[in-house]
């Protein structure tokens, strides 16, 4: 996998990923930049909360869930020093579909956790990860 950033001045930065994507990143305007995206920290969430969110989607899909609908809210807490990694990360799903089995959707949050979302998995190396998820019944059958 191989990705580029480039500095566009301040403390701004555009990351261009292998497949060609763009994203802007941006530093606050007390450390100079111009709050033009999202911090280059927020960017590692962001990616995990996504990667976690397509593993819980994939493996409910997998097992004949009709799942609707997936929101992930991520809660982070960093070390106070240098280098300021994140030390607690909390993950909270929102899972909604129709007639979905709560054991189906712990089984599916606990494999990502445990096996499948290699962004969660690197970020526990320095921080505790927590996980829990809601069920919301979604209407209609497709």
């Amino acid at each position: 996998m191989d990705i580029k950033v480039s500095w566009a001045g301040e403390a701004a930065f555009i990351g261009e990923s292998g497949s060609g994507h763009k994203v802007v990143m941006d530093g606050p305007p007390e450390g100079g930049g111009r709050d033009l995206g999202p911090r280059p920290m927020e960017m590692l969430l962001l990616g995990t909360g996504a990667c976690s969110s397509y593993d819980v989607i994939s493996i409910l899909k997998k097992s004949r869930q009709d799942v609707r609908a997936c929101e992930v809210g991520i809660s982070a807490e960093r070390a106070e020093s240098e280098p300021k990694v994140f030390t607690r990360i909390h993950i909270h799903f929102k899972v909604s579909g129709v007639a979905l089995k709560e054991k189906q959707v712990e089984r599916a949050v606990s494999l990502s956790a445990e096996k499948y979302c290699s962004a969660s998995i690197m970020l526990g190396a320095t921080a505790e990860i927590s996980h829990d998820y809601e069920i919301f019944e979604a209407e209609g059958t497709l």
